[in-house]
């Protein structure tokens, strides 16, 4: 049976705050703690702002995130520790999906989504952990996707991203393991938002307070992954054996 607990005690720290996914998640562990949102325009948050507060949360401050700015990631984590106390939630809800038929002829734009999907999540979990090890104490989300699993043609830019976002965060995992931080690696399937607006949704697709219903529960039972919906387990570990051939031909 799993194990049952509260989340880290301490303030949340909502790396993209204005995700549909990681405001779900806020408002639903906000009751008793201070939140810090975190996005680019942090003067406009207010409608995230008045939503975390009106779910309970002490206190919510904004602070200014760019996600590729990566030299400044360590101070962005120390400066939120000064002003509110130790964190004891990070999730990191950044991130773009970017436009396949683009990124396959301009590499530039390629990089973009490798640098904001990938690089910038490295970054952040890397300050994050040895804060979090420092005070010997904290949960850190992170979202990866099916489409890392096993990367499709049809999407292989951002799945490559998610692909090696999901062994960094896998490995970081083990290596927590014993230090009083745990890291939880959400892995949902097509989720129907803003996001993804205007595209067909795939079989089996979630909304963001369905995934945000999964972290919190996995949080609570000290999972170190999750699959959302849970079917989607199954599903990709027969997708992993299909022929190239037959794979190569699968949609979005």
């Amino acid at each position: 049976m799993s194990r049952r607990a509260e989340p880290a005690a301490g303030t949340l720290l909502l790396l993209g705050g204005r995700s549909e996914i990681g405001l779900e998640v806020a408002t639903r562990l906000a009751p008793g703690r201070t939140v810090v949102l975190a996005a680019r325009r942090s003067t406009d948050l207010a409608m995230q702002r008045s939503r975390v507060e009106q779910a309970g949360a002490t206190s919510v401050d904004v602070i200014e995130f760019d996600a590729n700015a990566m030299d400044s990631h360590a101070e962005l984590l120390r400066e939120v520790a000064r002003e509110h106390g130790p964190i004891g939630i990070v999730v990191l809800a950044f991130g773009i999906l970017g436009d396949q038929a683009r990124a396959e002829d301009d590499a530039q734009h390629a990089l973009d989504v490798i640098t904001t999907d990938f690089l910038a999540q490295v970054s952040v979990l890397t300050h994050a952990a040895k804060l979090l090890r420092t005070q010997g104490s904290g949960d850190v989300v992170v979202f990866s996707s099916v489409a890392g699993v096993r990367v499709r043609r049809a999407n292989y830019v951002y799945g490559s991203a998610k692909a090696g976002l999901d062994g960094f965060a896998s490995g970081l995992s083990d290596s927590l393991h014993g230090s009083g931080v745990h890291l939880l690696l959400a892995r949902p399937g097509f989720v129907i938002g803003s996001m993804t607006e205007g595209m067909d949704p795939a079989p089996m697709s979630s909304t963001p307070d369905q995934v945000a219903d999964g972290v919190v529960a996995a949080l609570r039972k000290r999972r170190n992954s999750v699959w959302i919906p849970g079917t989607l387990r199954p599903v990709f570990f027969a997708m992993r054996l299909l022929p190239q051939g037959l794979w190569r031909r699968m949609p979005r």
